[in-house]
């Protein structure tokens, strides 16, 4: 018979450790961007659709491509494209390379949406850098590069 260790410890080292914590730090940063992206008038917006559009490419990128980035099946992909192009973010064309393919790319307001985006973020970046201080605020994003730069899988090092 296993010996079950008491729950309440069990809870505690479940939500205490890195990984937990970079999670809830990384969905903290996400719900405060879609806010303020909000505030810019993006109120459309979840955030299953800006979980979406970091993998867009400025290029324009296949669904499938968008599918495998953000780890998501190809028909969770799509539904998000069809809501950000019912709500004019994106727009679907025939990719270039592969006529049977569609390419998702980013309308005008698509573009407003990135240039608004990148605002918050460094809005964010510059609070975040106040609130830890210039030091610790470096260490922690050395920390991070060095991290995903030993543990992210080449296939996603680019998003």
């Amino acid at each position: 018979m296993m010996n079950l260790p008491d729950p309440a410890t069990l809870e505690q080292a479940r939500q205490q450790h890195i990984g937990r914590l970079l999670h809830r730090a990384a969905r903290a940063y996400n719900v405060l961007a879609l806010d303020r992206l909000h505030a810019h008038g993006h109120t459309q917006l979840s955030l299953a659709h800006t979980n979406l559009l970091p993998h867009l490419d400025t290029q324009g990128t296949r669904i499938v491509t968008l599918a495998e980035r953000a780890g998501m099946t190809k028909q969770a992909a799509g539904q998000l494209v069809a809501e950000l192009e019912a709500e004019g973010y994106v727009e679907r064309h025939p990719d270039p390379e592969d006529r049977r393919a569609t390419r998702v790319q980013f309308t005008q307001k698509g573009w407003r949406y990135l240039l608004d985006a990148q605002q918050v973020k460094r809005t964010i970046e510059d609070d975040y850098r106040t609130q830890l201080g210039d030091p610790l605020w470096t260490h922690l994003n050395t920390a991070l590069h060095t991290l995903l730069r030993e543990h992210t899988p080449p296939a996603e090092s680019t998003t």
